[in-house]
């Protein structure tokens, strides 16, 4: 038998026998076909995320464990439907400490600093002087920046890390630049600020310090409304007395369409939009946010930089990846040798 160890997830290999603490998510009471009620859950750490499965169990033992939050776990690894599985022997609730939060947590490879100063730079460049007084309202705000450049920018899917809401918002404000020279009719200013509101909302939708999951604010309200209500809290700030010479009413056109980006950004009522982008901008943004969250996914899957130790399971595809809709072929083709049939 394998030698009992503690081992980060992506690194797990098939019967290896696991014990320490990991973060859990969406931790459920199943039942099997014989009726008997088993665990189901994900277990993950900082370099990623398995299925964990006990299959024996009590209503007691799983109304001590969280939802979402830390356990103590030891089982056994098991490959299954082309990915790898905990088979939970023992599980307990557990509270990490700083330094093994540090192992939990998936975080961005860059600096946070540094793509924040790049977003405050795209911000700083607007030329439109209500929309620079909108962005101002929003930047001098230093709990909701502080948050911005912790929280990851989903639960599970994609930029799901500390930072990772801020890394994708920052490229797709790089990448709209890029862009903007080759559609000259958009209004830059419009384009990049609505892409540095349309995610805010997050910030009050997720939680993080325990582990990545949704808040109260975010199963009862959600990002894109919170996000809306937002933008009218600080076009309101706008217009304070205060500001003296810098106060500012947000044009009615203006708010409207900032307003417009945000509750379409998730382009159709399926995927959570609350209307169907009718603008321009809000098209380009609707996209433009797609394609940097599919990319992130696609990339993440193949993991071209490091394999995961079960990355070969399914040879050279992944398990099917749902929010992409196909199982995903892995290897960069230039590095591929031709087959001697």
């Amino acid at each position: 038998m394998p030698e009992s160890t503690r081992s980060y997830v992506k690194h797990w290999t098939a019967a290896e026998l696991v014990q320490g603490v990991f973060s859990v998510q969406n931790c459920q009471l199943g039942q099997t076909k014989a009726g008997k009620p088993y665990i189901k859950c994900l277990i993950g750490d900082k370099t990623g995320r398995a299925p964990g499965r006990k299959w024996s169990t009590t209503d007691q033992e799983f109304g001590r464990l969280p939802t979402d939050g830390f356990v103590y776990v030891e089982g056994q690894t098991q490959p299954y439907q082309g990915e790898m599985q905990l088979i939970i022997n023992r599980i307990e609730p557990h509270e990490p400490t700083d330094r093994e939060l540090a192992d939990l947590l998936p975080a961005t490879a860059h600096d946070i600093d540094a793509m924040f100063r790049d977003v405050v730079g795209f911000l700083d460049s607007l030329d439109d002087p209500a929309c620079k007084t909108l962005a101002d309202r929003y930047l001098e705000d230093g709990a909701l920046m502080n948050a911005f450049c912790q929280a990851p920018a989903a639960s599970a899917l994609h930029h799901a890390f500390l930072g990772g809401l801020l890394e994708h918002t920052r490229s797709l404000m790089a990448a709209a630049e890029a862009l903007l020279p080759n559609y000259p009719g958009l209004n830059r200013d419009i384009v990049l600020l609505g892409l540095f509101l349309h995610d805010l909302g997050k910030c009050q939708e997720l939680t993080w310090k325990t582990g990545f999951g949704y808040s109260d604010d975010g199963q009862l309200v959600g990002h894109i409304a919170r996000g809306a209500i937002l933008l009218q809290e600080k076009a309101k700030a706008c217009e304070d007395e205060e500001l003296g010479d810098a106060a500012m009413k947000i044009p009615d056109a203006t708010l409207r369409v900032l307003t417009h980006i945000i509750l379409s950004h998730h382009g159709v009522p399926e995927f959570g939009a609350l209307k169907v982008p009718a603008t321009p901008e809000a098209i380009f943004i609707s996209n433009l946010d797609n394609l940097d969250a599919k990319m992130e996914m696609a990339l993440s899957a193949a993991n071209r930089d490091e394999p995961a130790a079960g990355d070969d399971l399914n040879g050279d595809f992944t398990e099917k990846l749902w929010a992409l809709g196909t199982r995903l072929y892995r290897p960069d083709p230039t590095t591929v040798p031709d087959a001697n049939l």
